[in-house]
């Protein structure tokens, strides 16, 4: 509910790497000399990065005249390259690796094709979802961070994933904004799993089904603040639990255990309801959390998920991530800073 928590775990890497599931992990350095070293790091082949010469060349040259044919161009190699991730995401461990970025539009376009299409697939479960979900945060991160590439990917993208990759780019540069800047130490948080993707959904209906708030805006704001719960610590302003509730707000609006997901997103629904929510929602996320960029992705994200539930499956594998002055640190499940 505070501004500082969200600051930038959700910044994305270009490297693969891979940690052990069996060992309590270190933070993962992101394209910067190490700081801390994880257990084990190891380099995978990239996920959905081939592509045809002419495939990529026709990607840079996108006109309007053009776009239905790099559309079916596009559809055909993306079919191919989902086969290939989803025979990598089934290997055993492969969820907890992280996914190669690409730095080519080409390839970069498949794989925000590939990431798109999978988590809307109802086929597509458990280590395959969560590596899917993952590569779809990466991708974003991606074009925020070279903005030369966005023209040719967003030329060739879909008609009907367009809306999509608009918002959650938005919403990625809004988050890119948000929270202080120059951290030179990591946080006293400890990252967990989150929990199970059906007890979500059942904690957010019940939350609308009591005080009225779409459970999309309640899922949202639990990316935005714990990535739906997988942070445990509290915020450098002392905001607290899956929803980030300042204790004192929580006197007020919480029943049971703050750090409890199910208490938290009731409480988080309770309070969106007493500050004008459903019909002045914009207004009362600004009251949760009084940053318009946050605000902003929010809405985003929420928007997304209204028009398609389904989008929800990518953005629960969506991992944390935390920016310092040194580099890009992923945290895994199992770390700790203690």
């Amino acid at each position: 509910m505070r501004k500082g928590l969200v600051t930038a775990y959700f910044l994305a890497c270009t490297l693969v790497v891979a940690y052990s599931a069996d060992a309590v992990p270190a933070a993962l350095a992101i394209n910067t000399p190490a700081v801390l070293t994880a257990p084990s790091i190891a380099t995978t082949p990239s996920v959905a990065t081939e592509t045809s010469t002419a495939t990529a060349s026709s990607i840079a040259n996108t006109s309007s005249s053009n776009l239905s044919v790099i559309e079916t161009q596009v559809e055909t190699v993306a079919l191919s390259s989902r086969d290939r991730a989803l025979l990598q995401a089934r290997e055993p461990q492969r969820s907890n690796v992280v996914p190669v970025v690409a730095d080519e539009a080409g390839a970069l376009l498949q794989q925000l094709v590939t990431a798109e299409r999978a988590v809307r697939d109802p086929a597509v479960t458990g280590g395959e979802l969560a590596y899917m979900g993952h590569l779809q945060q990466l991708v974003y991160r991606r074009l925020i961070e070279r903005p030369d590439l966005r023209e040719a990917v967003f030329g060739g993208i879909p008609q009907d994933l367009r809306g999509v990759a608009d918002f959650n780019l938005a919403a990625t540069a809004d988050l890119y904004l948000f929270g202080p800047v120059r951290v030179t130490e990591l946080p006293a948080w400890r990252i967990v799993s989150a929990p199970p993707i059906n007890d979500l959904l059942r904690d957010y209906r019940e939350a609308e089904a009591e005080f009225g708030v779409p459970w999309y805006y309640l899922a949202a704001i639990n990316l935005v603040e714990t990535r739906m719960g997988r942070i445990r610590g509290d915020s450098y302003a002392g905001a607290q639990g899956p929803m980030q509730f300042m204790p004192a707000t929580w006197d007020i609006y919480g029943d049971g255990d703050i750090n409890d997901t199910h208490d938290a997103i009731l409480a988080a629904g309770r309070y969106l309801s007493a500050v004008g929510a459903p019909a002045k929602i914009e207004k009362a996320i600004w009251h949760y959390n009084h940053d318009n960029e946050y605000v902003d992705a929010v809405m985003k994200y929420a928007e997304i998920m209204r028009n398609d539930p389904s989008a929800f499956r990518g953005y629960y594998g969506w991992q944390v991530y935390y920016v310092m002055a040194s580099g890009t640190y992923l945290l895994p499940v199992g770390w700790s800073k203690n």
